[in-house]
């Protein structure tokens, strides 16, 4: 029960000797050692990111690693994607319309998705979805290796990616609390976290390089070779049917129901909306880069970028994260955090100090990220969690584009710095309304979930 010789306990469970009668009782070099160093270690568990479920669970370190490289060849098509449709065309409208091609099966597909991965095995379901998508880099490296050059394939291919993605990741969602005991699930969170930046800031980069060098092929190539890692993963994992009475087709509507009649988890998903809706000004970054910077697209790409940067920063130093209990308190304060990060970004116009703020936005969403799903993977029963996952992806698709209309309508009335600064402000404002009306929600204790 000691806490004081973490060393010993780690080493091999035993009870260090006891000293010597004929020993003076001074302590030894050795034996104080592990008192010496035991503050660094505890700053250590508590700056850096909580690495005990990839330690300690076989099956969930196969899928993150799976999901992790799968991120990054994604990633590295998604530029290559853009890349050949604007080399074939010369329009960013035509560019533009990959984003439409995937938000509408991304969003039907999610909320099926979900729903299929409370009645099926959800390992089937993962597995499923990434020979899918093995599948579509295949298609998408043959049509460029034999020179097709059209437009059509692409779009195609894109739609159907994203229905192979969304018809897929509500289930390997709903897998994690199966996969790591409760009291991980914060740290899981945080490490899903960190392999999706991890897609979102490596891939683009290294698809950048490989494009340059080898063409678009490669990318393609690279991606279909990634989803190796996911099919290993899914392979290995045991059988995962929903726990809990599965009488008859699980409905979405169900889903939409229950989150109806559960103000918790409802208010963690309102609370998403107003960041994504309010605090998001990806759709003025171009005219922000001109007006506020004199940048160019370079600019553009930094400011991006500095989101993800920031969140990925947050989750690789989210070891404190397991400790908070008061979960529903910290998801608001993260939203809060994140808009006036937004509302400040408005307001400067030194480039490196913009990126800054950025930056931190980026890491207040990861932390309410972390919190909300840790949420809903415990407080909703198993029987629940897909049809969830499948509303969250419709939020976490949907609620960036409802933001790129609102900056962009607010800025046409007004300008890029009104649109961005009471975007933030709003979001603020629309949180703090959230945590009037529901009191309840800022004392959620981890300890004893209720959604």
């Amino acid at each position: 029960m000691s806490t004081n010789h973490p060393a010993n306990s780690e080493a091999n469970g035993d009870s260090p000797p006891a000293p010597s009668s004929s020993s003076p009782a001074s302590p030894s070099p050795s034996s104080s050692s592990p008192s010496s160093s035991t503050w660094y270690r505890r700053l250590a568990r508590g700056a850096f990111a909580d690495l005990s479920p990839l330690r300690d669970h076989a099956d969930y370190r196969r899928v993150w690693f799976g999901q992790s490289v799968s991120s990054i060849g994604q990633q590295m098509t998604a530029v290559a994607v853009s890349v050949q449709v604007y080399d074939l065309t010369g329009s960013t409208f035509a560019t533009g319309l990959v984003g439409l091609f995937s938000l509408v099966p991304l969003v039907a597909f999610g909320l099926y998705g979900g729903a299929i991965a409370d009645t099926a095995d959800r390992r089937r379901l993962g597995l499923i979805g990434a020979a899918g998508l093995a599948v579509v880099s295949t298609v998408l490296a043959a049509q460029a290796l034999a020179g097709l050059g059209l437009v059509a394939i692409l779009y195609a291919a894109v739609a159907l990616q994203a229905a192979f993605f969304a018809l897929a990741s509500p289930a390997r969602s709903a897998m994690i609390p199966r996969l790591v005991p409760a009291h991980q699930l914060p740290a899981a969170n945080a490490l899903n976290t960190v392999s999706m930046n991890l897609g979102l800031t490596v891939g683009p980069m290294l698809g950048g390089v490989l494009i340059g060098a080898y063409g678009v092929q490669a990318a393609y190539l690279v991606d279909t070779v990634a989803f190796g890692a996911t099919l290993y993963a899914m392979w290995r994992l045991p059988a995962m049917r929903p726990l809990g009475d599965r009488k008859g087709r699980a409905s979405v509507l169900d889903g939409l129901r229950f989150l109806r009649e559960q103000p918790n988890l409802r208010t963690s998903f309102l609370a998403d909306l107003a960041a994504m809706i309010f605090g998001m000004p990806r759709a003025l970054f171009p005219a922000l880069a001109v007006t506020f910077y004199g940048g160019d697209a370079r600019t553009v790409g930094l400011l991006a970028a500095a989101p993800a940067v920031g969140a990925l920063t947050g989750a690789l130093f989210s070891g404190w994260v397991g400790r908070i209990h008061r979960q529903g308190a910290a998801v608001l304060a993260a939203v809060i955090a994140w808009g006036l990060a937004i509302a400040a970004f408005g307001l400067v116009r030194n480039l490196w100090l913009g990126l800054l703020l950025l930056a931190a936005a980026g890491c207040a969403d990861t932390i309410s990220m972390i919190f909300r799903n840790t949420m809903m993977q415990v407080a909703a029963p198993d029987e629940m969690r897909g049809r969830l996952q499948g509303v969250f992806i419709v939020i976490v698709a949907g609620g960036p584009r409802l933001g790129d209309f609102e900056s962009g309508a607010v800025a046409s009335l007004t300008s890029p710095t009104v649109s961005v600064v009471t975007g933030g402000l709003a979001c603020v404002a629309a949180t703090l309304l959230l945590a009037a009306r529901r009191p309840a929600f800022l004392r959620y204790d981890a300890r004893h979930p209720t959604p």
